[in-house]
């Protein structure tokens, strides 16, 4: 099967991103590029869980208003709210109106402060989970990895929600943990470029 798509540019790239106008800019600059950004991998865990049971483009869509709505992905705030926050976020119709996954996110900013006392950065904690390119399935043939089982597992174990080891191999890849495009696709090189120029935290 032929795993890529001809962009509007005549490059290559996964299939994927062509199935909505959107995700064409989403692929380009953002999936597959490296982060330490403490917010946007705090932000990408918690749309990953939103994105439970649906698609990436519902959630990409909304993804501003749940920037607004939940301040940036700032966990130290988000760790401070409350019951009636709760319920003024399940009124958002720009965002997913799910209690449990909205209070998953609380919660989530809750257990990140504590991962934070205790390893110093959630950003080095994370990226300690970056695993062997020689350990990596064909790109885009595996919706797991023992990288994301491990990771999951340890999360669950601190305390955390709704990052299960498909959602958080999916962060992965999203966040440049892994060069998870495909051969082939024109943003490969550049994405392993910049992982080769990244500073691990």
């Amino acid at each position: 099967m032929n795993d890529l798509f001809v962009g509007p540019d005549g490059l290559s790239r996964c299939r994927w991103c062509g199935s909505a106008p959107e995700f064409l800019a989403y692929h380009d600059k953002e999936w597959g590029f490296p982060v330490s950004d403490e917010h946007r991998l705090f932000e990408k865990l918690c749309l990953e869980g939103f994105q439970s049971g649906l698609s990436w483009r519902t959630i990409l869509a909304k993804r501003e208003h749940f920037r607004a709505a939940f301040h940036g992905f700032d966990f130290n705030r988000v760790a401070r709210f409350k019951p009636a926050d709760v319920e003024h976020l399940l009124l958002n119709e720009g965002i997913v109106r799910h209690r449990g996954k909205i209070e998953a996110t609380i919660n989530n900013a809750q257990r990140a402060q504590e991962l934070v006392q205790q390893e110093g950065s959630l950003a080095a904690f994370i990226w300690r989970y970056e695993p062997d390119a020689a350990d990596l399935a064909t790109p885009q043939t595996a919706s797991t990895s023992a990288a994301s089982v491990a990771l999951s597992k340890e999360l669950k174990k601190r305390g955390w929600k709704f990052v299960g080891p498909t959602t958080v191999y999916a962060f992965m890849q999203a966040m440049g943990l892994i060069n998870d495009h495909a051969q082939g696709c024109a943003l490969r090189a550049k994405a392993e470029q910049a992982r080769r120029r990244f500073k691990r935290p």
